[in-house]
């Protein structure tokens, strides 16, 4: 990843922060056919290792966890992105030397992938994923309430997979390399767009106000 250095984020409390409210990884991986990617929710514990550890699963019929066994892989985060007009930028007006670009957060979580068949590794992972995602619902559902040879048939069908991080990297593109005039003029732009462009502006704000 490109990555000028107004636009590296080293804080690794905003880089779990990120990873945590945009669980839903592309998890890069090299097949004989060239790179690929799957999608899937990972689990971060920061706790876990000396930049913490990622765990999910796939499907048994999935490739992925016998291809990649103790490989490198790349699990990419992406946070908010919004659409950055020219117009918005006060030096427009005097200088016309304005394009359009993209603000964005990502995160990039570098390691090994293990494989992990212990049920009930899997029953605790799959508990915690249901429980967290369940839990603004006003009546969570979990994963108790299925019948319990159901959620082994279930169980059966998974492999878990354990990404021990060895390098996370963070870029947050949001008009550091602006005037503080053009940037206010971002934040007006992105204030008035869609819920995507409201929570980039909010991004910046809390960007700006950690310094």
């Amino acid at each position: 990843m490109y990555l000028p250095a107004h636009f590296e984020q080293r804080d690794p409390a905003a880089l779990a922060a990120l990873m945590r409210a945009h669980p839903l990884a592309a998890l890069v991986s090299v097949s004989t056919d060239g790179p690929t990617a799957d999608h899937l929710p990972l689990e971060y514990d920061a706790t876990a290792g000396p930049h913490g550890t990622l765990r999910g699963h796939v499907a048994r019929a999935n490739p992925l966890w016998q291809r990649c066994a103790g490989q490198p892989v790349l699990a990419v985060f992406r946070g908010e992105t919004a659409y950055i007009s020219p117009s918005w930028y006060p030096s427009k007006t005097t200088t016309h030397q304005v394009v359009p670009t993209w603000n964005y957060a990502v995160v990039h979580a570098h390691g090994p992938l293990r494989v992990v068949e212990q049920a009930p590794w899997l029953h605790a992972l799959v508990a915690r994923l249901t429980d967290h995602f369940e839990a603004p619902r006003p009546a969570p559902w979990a994963v108790a309430d299925a019948p319990p040879a159901y959620v082994q048939a279930m169980l059966r069908a998974i492999v878990g997979i354990e990404i021990p991080v060895e390098r996370l990297v963070g870029k947050w593109k949001l008009s550091q390399n602006r005037s503080a005039a053009d940037r206010q003029g971002v934040l007006d732009g992105l204030s008035q767009g869609d819920a995507a462009a409201q929570a980039t502006a909010q991004r910046m704000q809390d960007s700006a106000a950690k310094g």
